[in-house]
């Protein structure tokens, strides 16, 4: 990548006018949880220079688990729904505590897969999204784990996060992840390369994925994250990845992590 190509992709980053920015579960709870004010301070300051910012935040169920005294993820349905419900209670508090900073109100959207599929509330949504984005509310999106079931999940957050920004017609979408590009391999394993830019028809063939991480609280890994990428891609929407402890660099239009091209469109 020349320094003329990253200054080019840098200045798309700050001239984004509606960035989508989605954060794992292990990067915001459990020992974790002292990211969330690093992440806000770096949302809060896209969204000073008048960006509009959508968060796409797991982290309800890895949340709420210690609140019900359970020592790892719950296998059961019924027992997610309920972390879930425990932990996106305290999830959302502690990040509007900590936009309380910034003097900065949260908007929260919980989805299921169900509505985006289907037009009547796939209108709703994007109407409420609308609204709240145009009244300065910093949206923070989930899916509704409390009443979602397996076969209506969208299975990872970074798929929800891709369908949002396509929902929302974003000019950005991170994602953010514990590592900090997209490498050949995974990047504890002799060999494994950085991949600094995607081009909008690899197919990343050659990429070997790795599991979803030591710390099992999240759903996703490089494969939910490249899948997520492309379909964003697809409609045109440029995505960067990198790790939760660079979302400030990122945001600030630096080069790091992986630049996904988007495709052209119309």
């Amino acid at each position: 990548m020349t320094e003329h190509e990253g200054s080019t992709r840098r200045a798309a980053v700050t001239a984004a006018r509606r960035i989508v920015v989605k954060v794992g579960s292990s990067s915001i709870s459990g020992p974790n949880a002292g990211q969330i004010g690093p992440l806000v301070d770096a949302l809060a300051a896209a969204h000073g220079r008048g960006t509009e910012v959508v968060l796409v935040s797991s982290g309800a169920i890895a949340t709420g688990i210690p609140y019900l005294n359970l020592d790892a993820r719950p296998t059961d349905l019924a027992t997610q729904q309920a972390a879930a419900a425990v932990g996106q209670n305290v999830l959302i508090h502690r990040y509007q505590e900590s936009l309380d900073r910034y003097g900065i109100v949260a908007g929260q959207v919980l989805l299921t897969a169900g509505d985006l599929e289907h037009a009547t509330p796939r209108s709703n949504a994007q109407r409420a999204m609308e609204r709240l984005l145009g009244l300065r509310i910093l949206i923070i999106v989930n899916e509704n784990d409390t009443v979602a079931t397996q076969e209506i999940r969208f299975g990872d957050n970074d798929r929800l996060a891709a369908l949002v920004s396509e929902l929302v017609h974003a000019d950005l979408l991170v994602l953010l992840s514990d590592v900090d590009a997209l490498y050949t391999r995974p990047p504890h394993e002799p060999g494994a390369q950085r991949i600094d830019v995607v081009a909008h028809d690899d197919d990343l063939a050659s990429v070997e994925l790795g599991d979803i991480g030591a710390a099992g609280v999240g759903t996703g890994g490089a494969g939910t994250k490249i899948a997520a990428a492309k379909l964003a891609v697809g409609q045109g929407i440029p995505v960067v990845l990198t790790s939760t402890d660079r979302v400030a660099q990122a945001l600030a239009g630096e080069v790091v992590g992986t630049w996904f091209e988007a495709a052209p469109v119309g």
